[in-house]
């Protein structure tokens, strides 16, 4: 299989695990406990048909939508995710640049493998940075002003790490950060010399934002769990969200938000959008996945703040159904990561342009022309 090849999810997918030695492959596509949650992400959108309009004029669709006050081309942006770099050598940069070609948000994590500023310099679409919030307030302090001064677009604080999910596959392939080899890992990375030669000689392995500040990740190889449970400040509290909320100044998220009390709570503190996710099931697994909580959550909230999506997506149909529900966008780490790891850039590319094209033949088939004529008469709910 190579990348002209792929032509869905799967697809990408398939090439990344033919790509990628072993631990850093399930740690992409693995979740947590039985998984059941990352599945259920996914599997939601089945339980929704669409129902399509016909002789609507389609000729011309407009798939562009509004965000924290920014025009995207499309409905979809790159949510942020660590380590980018451990899946292909260009990391954050390739997302960065295929995000641009195609005029959409681009998300950088905290644990992102390139610096905000080079982030900041290298590109112009729009840009969120996901932060973590730490126990060491000086590198929260930091870290906020690092991004300020790169002038990111918004600023999205995750709040369902409170601690690590059990992430069972990574505690069966030893994966850490940065990866080290094991017994039981050596051959996964013996038979995948590619990526060893690139890892080796692409530049050195570091976490640029987070550095200066904590050895973990960096110089001490640790799992991501385990640095969620030991890194990370467990007495966040809505307090510390409304104070870094003021602290920043502009378009500011909540990223894990899965209950209305929740997604009301955060318009009262000033939050101007939020992303119902559970972190790609990677957390409590057995919670509920983003699209069966998406409908009561846009009835709250939805005239207030942005409401965003994320997880499970693997479809342009997919998108249809949240955003006849009421988001105003969608996001998904996996939905480009595999292609990050099939290709790089051009692989990444490739897997925006299908979404794309999914979503205008999709609108197509619907009978509309524009993102606003997408609501709930397009939709019918199998268990009601």
């Amino acid at each position: 299989m190579n990348l002209q090849n792929c032509y869905n999810f799967d697809d990408f997918r398939k090439l990344a695990k033919k790509k990628l030695p072993s631990p850093i492959f399930h740690y992409i596509d693995g979740a947590a406990d039985d998984e059941i949650t990352y599945r259920r992400n996914t599997s939601s959108f089945n339980d929704v048909d669409l129902v399509p309009n016909i002789l609507k004029g389609v000729e011309n669709v407009d798939l562009s939508t509004t965000i924290f006050d920014k025009k995207i081309d499309l409905p979809f942006y790159c949510a942020p995710t660590a380590l980018q770099r451990l899946f292909h050598y260009d990391g954050e940069r390739a997302v960065g640049k295929a995000a641009q070609k195609f005029n959409t948000m681009f998300g950088v994590s905290s644990l992102a493998t390139v610096s905000v500023e080079e982030i900041s310099s290298l590109i112009n679409t729009p840009k969120m940075f996901q932060f973590y919030f730490h126990k060491d307030r000086g590198l929260n302090d930091a870290v906020m002003e690092r991004v300020k001064a790169a002038k990111f677009d918004v600023m999205a604080l995750t709040v369902d790490t409170i601690t690590g999910g059990n992430r069972e596959r990574d505690l069966r392939t030893g994966f850490t950060s940065p990866p080290k080899l094991t017994l039981s890992s050596f051959l996964s990375f013996a038979l995948k010399p590619m990526w060893g030669i690139n890892y080796l000689t692409k530049g050195k392995f570091e976490l640029p934002n987070l550095q200066d500040h904590v050895d973990e990740g960096t110089n001490i190889s640790t799992s991501i769990g385990n640095y969620f449970s030991t890194m990370l400040d467990q007495s966040m509290s809505w307090n510390d969200a409304e104070k870094l909320c003021s602290q920043w100044g502009g378009h500011f998220a909540l990223k894990g938000v899965m209950s209305v009390e929740d997604a009301k709570r955060a318009v009262d503190i000033g939050c101007t959008g939020i992303m119902v996710s559970n972190h790609g099931g990677r957390q409590l697994d057995g919670s509920r996945a983003p699209f069966d909580q998406l409908a009561e959550i846009v009835d709250a909230v939805g005239d207030k703040i942005d409401v965003i999506c994320e997880g499970g997506i693997q479809r342009g149909t997919h998108m249809l159904k949240a955003l006849s529900i009421g988001a105003k966008a969608c996001s998904g780490g996996r939905l480009y990561l595999y292609a990050l790891a099939a290709a790089g850039q051009e692989g990444v590319e490739r897997a925006l342009n299908q979404y794309r094209a999914e979503l205008e033949r999709g609108m197509k088939l619907m009978g509309c022309t524009k993102i606003s004529d997408l609501n709930r008469n397009n939709l019918r709910f199998r268990n009601k």
